[in-house]
């Protein structure tokens, strides 16, 4: 039996699917998961080691979630795509993931077009398949599909109900070139625990706010200290108004308790630890035009280094 490893980067419209799908492969929760587009903002990395089985090859298959492909119209969109663009220059394989349940329309235009840029194979990844009521209404689909790009492989999948994964999985090594692992055997991310935190703090205020709130706010750890039994965690939640604060807020500061609790819990669970975690939020006018904003909200940037 061979072992192949590879880079493959998970492409897709906001909303599609790609970071349930990550998180599902995975088998942890890597990338955090809102209903409002656009939640994740920067390439995530997932290490999946697939084992020697009888008949099947063994390998290591290193997972990039990338932003929602979009025309951007502000520094952190442009940051956005700027990452979905590295993520794919550097990778053997695209699993272009749509969601079978939407009708067509101009940006799925725009991204069948950036596909077709590519020199590298890409799979074409039905997703949400659960949510067809009539199963056969796949193959109409699967035809108009076919006849926009030469897919390596057209794979219906159900992302949040692991239908088809496995499946999948193995398609996926196949594809991938012969050669050693490119991470040790025990590590599944290559994201540091601080930028994890920032994450899920950020997605409780996706799932706590609405209205425009959760577009304007971005995250950043300030002080991030591990101990034996307890994590102490200080983060600054940034904002492009005061309008936006006092919701972030709330009446009596509620509102930021409630976000606090949640995301603590959350925490406690990805480090093991009890958390200490203290909050502030600070109006960072038009900070998503602010190309330098936006670089320091890199963490890849602010250790200095940058694998893909």
């Amino acid at each position: 039996m061979s072992f192949h490893s590879g880079f493959v980067c998970i492409l897709g419209r906001p909303n599609a699917g790609k970071s349930t799908l990550l998180n599902a492969l995975v088998g942890e929760k890597l990338a955090i998961i809102s209903p409002k587009p656009q939640t994740t903002r920067s390439r995530i990395l997932g290490i999946i080691n697939v084992p020697q089985r009888k008949g099947r090859d063994a390998g290591q298959i290193v997972l990039i979630d990338t932003p929602g492909v979009h025309r951007p119209d502000s520094s952190l969109g442009r940051k956005m795509m700027a990452d979905v663009r590295e993520a794919m220059g550097g990778c053997d394989l695209i699993l272009l993931i749509v969601d079978a349940k939407k009708k067509w329309d101009v940006a799925d235009t725009f991204i069948f077009d950036l596909v077709k840029k590519s020199a590298t194979p890409v799979f074409l990844l039905l997703n949400k398949i659960d949510l067809l009521a009539d199963k056969r209404d796949l193959l109409p689909l699967i035809s108009q599909f076919q006849q926009l790009r030469d897919f390596q492989e057209i794979i219906p999948i159900s992302a949040l109900k692991k239908t088809g994964l496995d499946d999948l999985l193995q398609c996926v090594l196949k594809a991938l070139p012969k050669g050693p692992a490119h991470f040790p055997e025990d590590q599944i991310t290559d994201q540091p625990l601080r930028f994890m935190a920032a994450e899920l703090i950020r997605e409780q205020i996706l799932m706590q706010t609405r209205e425009e709130v959760p577009h304007a706010v971005s995250v950043m750890v300030d002080q991030y200290e591990e101990g034996e039994k307890l994590t102490r965690i200080a983060a600054t939640i940034y904002c492009d108004r005061n309008s936006q604060k006092s919701i972030l807020v709330g009446k009596g500061g509620q509102m930021l308790k409630k976000i606090g609790t949640s995301a603590r819990l959350d925490i406690e669970k990805m480090v093991g630890t009890r958390v200490f975690l203290e909050l502030f939020v600070k109006v960072q006018p038009g900070w998503r035009e602010s190309r330098q904003f936006v670089e320091e909200l890199d963490w890849r940037r602010q250790i200095g280094g940058d694998r893909l």
